[in-house]
């Protein structure tokens, strides 16, 4: 991965930590996207200690702020002018309904609607590479996602389950639908992956959750495996050069695998699509915040060995 660009979103513990160290350890350049600046720099320090690799930097920033969101894009777009691998790995999970400022449920927005706008933001650093790489973590959970597109905000049923579930399959079919776009913006240099990175022993379940969901979590963490094992399959994605030719793939366990089947609706893929960039004021996903036009400028190429 030497010379190559990665952020990572939720880089400060579990998958998001295991991945920014694996892939520091292979000479990657890591920007970290992390909402607490004390423990994103903690993890930092770790990850820097232990590989030896100085090229791991810290972005403070509220994913379920889209003003944050734009900031540290302009950022990355800025300083880097080059992203190879984003990884969109950060997710939340609450008991409570929660609306952030712009008036979306608060794990739509984390879990979905930031990946959204951030490679939307990034995606004149993503364009620059030769051949870039966007993968969003979802979950198994998706399976029993439904997109409520008269109630994305889930008022008056919301349920823990229910609000996770539908921002996981979001980030499927968000993950379909931009494989579809970039294709049709001939952007071919530029791929996009889902991954299911199975039950890990993570403390998502413990930070914005009521007794009995923290005690669920416990109970099902006892059985879990440990985030290092979980984040494989995301660090394979973005690092083999066995699968440059795939896009739009779903993954688990390192291998392709099928996603549910109403992840496979081209209709609500382009309707959460269409709701998403209102969410997110953007009139042209094409066209980022710089008014600059995206097109293939880049000429595709086939990637280097990767150490």
């Amino acid at each position: 991965m030497r010379g190559r660009t990665c952020v990572i979103t939720g880089a400060n513990a579990g998958l998001g930590y295991e991945s920014t160290r694996a892939l520091a350890h292979q000479g990657g350049e890591i920007v970290m996207i992390c909402r607490s600046g004390e423990r994103g720099e903690k993890a930092r320090a770790s990850i820097i200690s232990e590989t030896g690799n100085p090229d791991i930097h810290l972005l403070i920033a509220d994913l379920s702020s889209q003003e944050d969101v734009r900031q540290a894009a302009r950022i990355i777009n800025n300083r880097w002018g080059k992203v190879d691998v984003l990884m969109n790995n950060a997710a939340m999970v609450l008991s409570k309904r929660i609306l952030n400022d712009d008036g979306i449920e608060m794990q739509f927005a984390v879990n979905h609607i930031s990946h959204f706008l951030l490679t939307h933001c990034l995606l004149p650093s993503l364009v620059s590479s030769p051949h870039a790489r966007v993968i969003n973590v979802s979950s198994r959970n998706h399976w029993f996602g439904k997109i409520h597109f008269g109630n994305l905000t889930l008022k008056g049923t919301y349920q823990l389950l229910i609000a996770y579930a539908q921002s996981k399959l979001a980030n499927v079919l968000f993950t379909n639908e931009l494989d579809r776009q970039l294709h049709a913006h001939g952007i071919d240099h530029v791929v996009t992956h889902c991954i299911d990175p199975g039950r890990n022993l993570t403390d998502i379940g413990l930070k914005h959750t009521n007794r009995l969901h923290t005690w669920v979590w416990k109970l099902r963490r006892k059985k879990a495996q440990h985030p290092a094992e979980g984040a494989r399959t995301q660090i394979y994605v973005a690092t083999s050069p066995d699968i440059s030719h795939l896009s739009g793939q779903y993954w688990v366990n390192m291998n392709p695998d099928v996603s549910a089947p109403q992840s496979h609706d081209p209709d609500a893929a382009r309707k959460l699509w269409q709701i998403s960039e209102v969410m997110c004021g953007i009139e042209d996903y094409f066209r980022p915040p710089s008014g600059t036009i995206i097109e293939p400028t880049v000429k595709p190429e086939a990637p280097a060995e990767m150490a």
